[in-house]
């Protein structure tokens, strides 16, 4: 992996960078992005819909953590693909689908962005929209190009302010509200447990950040250490977060009003309790958290990408540009992400980047049950259980959506087939030699 460490700078990031990195993504889509859309499908119940999604997210990133415990390495995820299914088309198809997840991520984020800094100005729509959402992941390119240490510092400020900032909307909101949860209240909508299920398939989107951590590998100090480390206090600290701020929303805001408002949720659930300062205050604690999102996720998509492109599971094109590897695939997802955040709504990003995470996770999760489970000393209870989860929450989200919104399905299953068929044609098998290669 020669090529990729030259364009990589090895143990820039510590375990705060790493924490930080991965409760930029987390939270920046989690709370400000998901929380009324979770809330339409969830009900009343919504806050326990994030509580099950980080249990979910738990058992999902034990086995990331054993494989990457055992071998740090940056594009991570396709490294743990490689290991268990070798060099060809099941592994590099999962692979692209985890980086097309994290495309989908910075869209959505940067969308949400977009929503919340309109919202003092009533603008819920139109092209001012898609124009700030590309707006901000060009941003986020610009800082990636400056490398991985501008990154970390800027994803560690923006991380302490919006915990600090967010953990204290959602005390003085409840506080406000006398701790009362009013979503019961004046509910004209009705919700099922399909409904409920699929809204749980969401939030695991809330704490996939994970992955971004996974996939920095290398570039973690102490790595071997460190990695899971980072991984288990992200998670911990997302769910306390999130507990926090659901239960702060539905003591502020009906159901119906929640989802009236699903973009910009939080923004309005803070006008009730804490007035327009409070209001203006939370569309800056969005910007900073939503911004914070975007740039943590270009920079791991970038580095995945470049981690297959030296892997041979993608092809690689210059299209007649300069530089690195890593900075052409930085382009490639930049382009894509503002391509879906101009076409496509909060909603449907999500539940598109819902289908490719759980069935990429799927794999992986089979792949270490059936291949590297011994090898790691990893439980089969816990790979098993994960995978269960999987399967339940993915077959309520098809469900719901074939009932809602039968189209994003269809995208959805599209893009899948499509990444597979793509491989498999690119390397003429499905699968091939296992990897045997380490990185320290």
């Amino acid at each position: 992996m020669k090529h990729i460490h030259k364009e990589q700078d090895n143990n820039s990031i510590s375990l705060s960078g790493a924490v930080a990195m991965g409760t930029g993504v987390m939270i920046g889509a989690g709370i400000f992005a998901l929380t009324g859309q979770v809330a339409e499908l969830a009900g009343p119940l919504f806050p326990f819909a994030f509580i099950l999604g980080a249990i979910i997210a738990g058992f999902s990133a034990y086995s990331y953590i054993k494989m990457s415990n055992a071998w740090p390495s940056s594009g991570g995820v396709a490294m743990i693909l490689q290991k268990c299914y070798g060099t060809g088309a099941i592994a590099a198809g999962a692979a692209l689908l985890m980086a097309l997840s994290m495309v989908i991520a910075e869209s959505l984020v940067a969308r949400t962005f977009a929503s919340y800094v309109l919202r003092p100005f009533d603008i819920t729509g139109g092209p001012l929209v898609p124009i700030i959402s590309v707006a901000v992941i060009l941003f986020a390119f610009a800082v990636n190009v400056a490398g991985s240490r501008s990154v970390g510092i800027l994803s560690s400020i923006m991380a302490v302010i919006k915990i600090g900032g967010i953990t204290l909307f959602a005390i003085a909101a409840l506080w406000a509200s006398g701790f009362q949860f009013s979503t019961g209240i004046d509910t004209t909508s009705s919700f099922k447990l399909t409904g409920f299920v699929a809204s749980v398939a969401l939030t695991i989107l809330a704490f996939k950040g994970f992955t971004t951590i996974t996939n920095s590998g290398s570039e973690v100090t102490k790595p071997h250490r460190n990695i899971g480390l980072a991984i288990i206090i992200s998670i911990v600290l997302c769910a306390v977060v999130y507990v926090l701020v659901t239960f702060a929303v539905g003591s502020s805001l009906s159901i119906d009003e929640i989802i009236l408002a699903k973009d910009y949720s939080l923004a309005e659930a803070a006008k009730p309790t804490l007035g327009r300062t409070g209001f203006y205050l939370t569309i800056i604690l969005a910007a900073v958290a939503t911004l914070s999102g975007v740039l943590a996720s270009v920079f791991a998509v970038s580095r995945m990408l470049a981690m297959m492109t030296d892997m041979k599971m993608i092809p690689h094109s210059h299209f007649g540009m300069s530089g690195s590897v890593r900075k052409h695939t930085l382009v490639y997802a930049v382009v894509i992400a503002s391509l879906l955040a101009v076409f496509f709504d909060i909603g449907r990003i999500a539940s598109l980047g819902a289908f490719l995470y759980i069935v990429m996770d799927m794999i992986i999760q089979w792949g270490v049950y059936r291949h590297m489970r011994k090898e790691i000393h990893a439980s089969t209870v816990i790979i098993l259980t994960a995978l269960a989860f999987d399967f339940i929450v993915l077959a309520a989200l098809t469900i719901y959506k074939i009932e809602t919104d039968p189209l994003i399905v269809i995208y959805s299953v599209i893009a899948i087939l499509s990444v597979f068929a793509y491989e498999r044609y690119y390397l003429s098998k499905w699968y091939g030699e296992r990897s045997t290669q380490t990185s320290d």
